[in-house]
């Protein structure tokens, strides 16, 4: 009897889904995980009809990090090749996460810590349970942060709510990570999906579109952000091909 996959992937009416599919072990990104997620992120770079991107989990955590099986092996030389290999292709698929073309939101159910932080962080939006669980866990584990933790905490939180988290270990339920600006919403499990199809119900609409404003906010606002007199110049040819592409007889209808 074949395994099934521990990474499920749906793409329907423009909206592609990625499901980590372990959950004995709170979804833990293994090796084979890390490099399917890179073989989902090919395909939505590849796909121009793909215009949003949703990240959840099966079971009820989202993701507790890089398997500690992975990092217990890489401990014992962690200098050597294949200890920084192994411990970087996780690392990598959550950066290739974070630079696709589409807006991303994740599904953050139960839990997310270390490493499983980083990959909700790395998604543009995040959609929390209420009482979720947002936790560096680095800190618990003895070990310093990796996968840029500290920028990706600090790019959305900013320093002293990054400091908090990574540097003294302290934790945030999902209500408190509305509050504090890290979660987009806060809805009940078994709404999670719901409210994310919804929140990118247009970009999933128009593809095309979806991709070219999200080019934009990633040059715009960075990290490194950009001044205002660049963010006017590299907007307006964008601008321009979209309206060309609507054209005068566009503008009679009005939007749903």
């Amino acid at each position: 009897m074949t395994a099934p996959s521990p990474i499920l992937v749906d793409v329907d009416g423009g909206i592609a889904r990625l499901t980590l599919n372990n959950p004995r072990r709170k979804n833990a990104i293994t090796q084979e995980m890390a490099g399917l997620m890179g073989a989902f992120c090919d395909r939505v770079h590849e796909d121009t009809s793909i215009g949003a991107v949703i990240v959840d989990a099966e079971g009820t955590y989202f993701c507790s990090g890089a398997d500690t099986r992975d990092l217990a092996s890489a401990s014992d030389d962690p200098a050597s090749p294949e200890a920084v290999a192994r411990i970087s292709a996780v690392y990598q698929a959550f950066v290739r996460v974070g630079q696709l073309p589409v807006p991303t939101v994740s599904l953050v159910a139960g839990g997310a810590v270390g490493a499983g932080l980083n990959l909700a962080l790395a998604t543009d939006l995040m959609i929390v349970t209420p009482d979720a669980v947002l936790d560096s866990g680095f800190l618990a584990r003895g070990i310093h942060p990796g996968g840029g933790h500290l920028a990706l905490l600090g790019r959305s939180v900013g320093y002293a709510q990054a400091v908090a988290l990574a540097v003294l270990g302290t934790t945030l339920s999902g209500e408190e990570a509305l509050r504090r600006g890290l979660a987009w919403a806060a809805v009940e499990r078994e709404s999670l999906l719901k409210a994310a199809t919804e929140l990118l119900g247009k970009a999933a609409a128009d593809p095309e579109l979806a991709r070219r404003i999200k080019a934009s906010a990633t040059l715009e606002i960075g990290p490194p952000a950009v001044p205002w007199a660049a963010a006017v110049e590299l907007e307006r040819g964008v601008q321009m091909w979209s309206m060309g592409r609507k054209g005068r007889a566009g503008w009679d209808h009005k939007p749903a």
